[in-house]
Parts: C-alpha cells; sequence; structure tokens
C-alpha cells in the first residue's frame, strides 16, 4: 500500500482504513459535495452506505498531482474489492471541498 503524499488525502485514507467517520468529516469543508461514476451524490449518505456502516478500506496503488488524485482498490461489504479512482479538491485551510471518485 503506497501512501498519500498530501497530507490532506493521507489522513482521509486512514480515516476510512480505521473506520473513523468523524476524522474523515473533520477533513470536509462545511459545503463539501462528492460525485460517483459522474452522478453527484448526497455526500453524507453516499459515505455511511458504501463506507462507514459496510467497513469500507482504500489501498493505494498510486498517485498524481501531489497526491490529489489516487487509484486504489476499495472494498466494503457490499460490493466487494475494485479498482478505484479518487480525485481531491483541498482548500487553502487543508480542507476537501469535492472529491470523485468511481471505477478505475
Amino acid at each position: 500500500m503506497s501512501t498519500p503524499t498530501d497530507s490532506t488525502v493521507r489522513k482521509l485514507v486512514r480515516a476510512v482504513n480505521s473506520g473513523d467517520r468523524e476524522g474523515f468529516l473533520a477533513l470536509l469543508a462545511p459545503d463539501a459535495t462528492m460525485s460517483d461514476d459522474g452522478s453527484e451524490r448526497d455526500l453524507q449518505e453516499w459515505i455511511d452506505k458504501e463506507i462507514f456502516t459496510v467497513h469500507g478500506r482504500m489501498d493505494v496503488l498510486n498517485e498524481a498531482d501531489g497526491g490529489r488524485r489516487l487509484v486504489a482498490r476499495f472494498s466494503n461489504d457490499t460490493w466487494g474489492e475494485m479498482r478505484t479512482k479518487w480525485a481531491f479538491e483541498i482548500d487553502g485551510a487543508g480542507r476537501i471541498t469535492h472529491f470523485e471518485t468511481g471505477q478505475a
């Protein structure tokens, strides 16, 4: 497993892998948004359904853009394991304003 260079993204991956929902939320800007496979999703609903109630895990395979773009093996109890891509937009305060994910 690779460790993302960007400190905010690194903390997010750690929060996912440790099941730390509050730690994950603390990394988000108040009006953060996200999309999955090109469709905007309700962020709170999505993270519970895809990560925190189904034991989501990320194994980072590689990164680009200083650690703000990842390819990872993502797994959860619902879908099993899949190769995914992630892209993060981060504000000047180090908080995620938007992220995109989907199958790679």
